[in-house]
């Protein structure tokens, strides 16, 4: 079981784990064992997450998401199968906290009147270099 907060229980069989062999560093051990973690969580499926948190996940996980609505997590950072697994749980748990966080509503505001004033002179200044860029005299 993955705990993410107080309410929030991620539950074993919502889990895969996938061992791979990785790549790097680790000589001729990297081509015996399979230290490289895939840890795959069914989010579409998950009865643990409400609906708006499952939209917001599927937004921050990005290419992680699979079209079949699952996150998935890859995780080859050391040699040892255990520390890779710790590590892809503890990215699944930080991604779902960072969906749990609903964003502000934006408070549309009117420009003050200042703003308006100094965008004015910045335009009429601007124009003024403009039209001073033509040819200069009447001599040919």
């Amino acid at each position: 079981m993955l705990r993410i907060n107080d309410q929030i229980e991620i539950q074993d069989w919502e889990l895969t784990e996938q061992f791979v062999r990785s790549s790097g560093p680790g000589g001729q051990n990297v081509n015996k064992v399979s230290t490289a973690v895939e840890l795959r969580f069914e989010a579409e499926r998950s009865p643990a997450l409400p609906e708006p948190v499952k939209r917001r996940l599927k937004r921050l996980a990005g290419r992680r998401w699979t079209k079949e609505g699952a996150v998935v997590i890859f995780c080859d950072e050391t040699r040892h199968q255990a520390r890779n697994r710790e590590i892809a749980r503890e990215r699944l748990a930080d991604l779902i906290r960072q969906a749990l966080v609903a964003p502000k509503r934006r408070v549309a505001t009117k420009p003050t009147l200042g703003s308006k004033k100094r965008r004015l002179k910045a335009k009429k200044e601007r124009g003024e270099v403009k039209a001073l860029r033509g040819r200069i005299g009447g001599e040919e």
